[in-house]
């Protein structure tokens, strides 16, 4: 679903011209199911929960908004595990758009809950082991990778130059 804030910006400067949005991406991960997933509608391919912040919106309350709109899932934001840049995104309708994303490590608040498709974002959801995660793009398994280590410490990148 796309926001009314991004129609309106749209409208104004139209697809082609590429958007700047922050984004939060939520590796959600039960130690008894694995990793929460959805296959995305608009690609068919497996990733993360993810979203645009709202105008205004703490990227938190953000993180938990969009795991229960996508899959009927509550959940616990964690820690904030890295900030990443996407790579530029042409979406299906031909949207250009590049996220700042907030990755944040979720769990489930209840351990019961079952995910479901919950809107018109994802054609299917699941939980998979560690070991046994569907196809996805590189930098998908990447920030799963992430946000699952030992250490604990949020992934910083420093900028070339300093």
């Amino acid at each position: 679903m796309i926001p009314d804030f991004v129609r309106e910006l749209r409208e104004m400067v139209g697809g082609s011209h590429l958007l700047w949005f922050p984004g939060v991406n939520m590796v959600v991960h039960d130690p008894a199911r694995g990793v929460l997933l959805h296959r995305r509608s608009d690609t068919d391919e497996w990733s993360l929960l993810s979203g645009i912040l709202n105008p205004g919106e703490q990227p938190a309350h953000g993180a938990v908004r969009e795991v229960l709109e996508e899959t009927g899932v509550r959940v616990v934001p964690e820690r904030l595990v890295g900030v990443t840049v996407s790579p530029e995104i042409t979406h299906p309708n031909g949207d250009r758009a590049q996220y700042l994303e907030l990755l944040f490590l979720c769990r489930p608040a209840d351990d019961a809950a079952a995910a479901r498709v919950n809107d018109d974002e994802s054609v299917e959801v699941g939980w998979f082991p560690h070991d046994a995660l569907p196809v996805m793009r590189p930098y998908v398994s990447e920030r799963i990778a992430l946000a699952l280590r030992s250490d604990g410490q949020p992934a910083w990148f420093t900028p070339v130059g300093l």
